[in-house]
């Protein structure tokens, strides 16, 4: 594919469902069953079930509709199913709430990875969608790449400290949340230099 040719893009709020539709999923079904007392010791256990279930569907969903399926959206599938299978074979919720830590990381990782190789797998992600110069791309991944650290930590912070119940519902009033307002904190610099990303210095006129 050349660097400029557009791939496929999903309708954002197709997006936005595929994304966050299993978590908020996850955190719907163990709130629900926790008010069911035949089912209260066990409802993480059974959430985290629909939590995989409800995740690759969208993944079934996505190539179904699109006919492809984002490596992120792979990557999360990959992750959610690992670390799911192993809070219920293990009967241990811990893995569960470990997983966003791990995710976070790694992409942070491979972020940082991709800059190193000089294969920005931000641009590679988003180019689609945006054009930018090379510069606003590496400040951009850079930017995500730290925040990615500092959800890990949110996100250990919360799970050392906090019960089950809070750790769950923090998916949607705390995560959640952070990811958007960081999202639209970087949405000027796309804008400022999205414009003028491919524009070429003004040739001097001859004479």
């Amino acid at each position: 594919m050349s660097e400029n040719a557009p791939a496929p893009r999903t309708p954002a709020p197709n997006q936005l469902l595929i994304e966050f539709g299993p978590v908020a999923i996850f955190v719907a079904t163990y709130n629900i069953l926790l008010r069911i007392a035949s089912m209260k010791d066990q409802a993480v256990y059974i959430a985290t079930g629909v939590f995989i279930a409800a995740t690759l569907a969208a993944i079934g969903y996505t190539w179904l509709r699109f006919k492809r399926v984002p490596p992120v959206l792979i990557v999360t599938g990959v992750i959610v199913t690992g670390f799911g299978l192993l809070t219920i074979a293990l009967h241990d919720e811990e893995f569960i709430k470990i997983k966003p830590t791990f995710s976070y990381m790694f992409y942070a990782a491979a972020i940082l990875f991709s800059l190193l190789i000089k294969q920005n797998i931000w641009k590679l992600l988003f180019r689609h969608i945006f054009t930018l110069p090379e510069r606003i791309w590496t400040v951009l991944a850079l930017r995500w790449a730290g925040f990615f650290v500092f959800m890990a930590i949110v996100n250990e912070i919360i799970r050392r400290t906090q019960d089950t119940d809070f750790w769950v519902n923090s998916r949607l009033i705390i995560v959640f949340p952070l990811i958007l307002v960081f999202s639209l904190a970087n949405t000027p610099l796309i804008m400022k230099h999205m414009q003028n990303a491919d524009d070429e210095p003004p040739k001097a006129e001859a004479g």
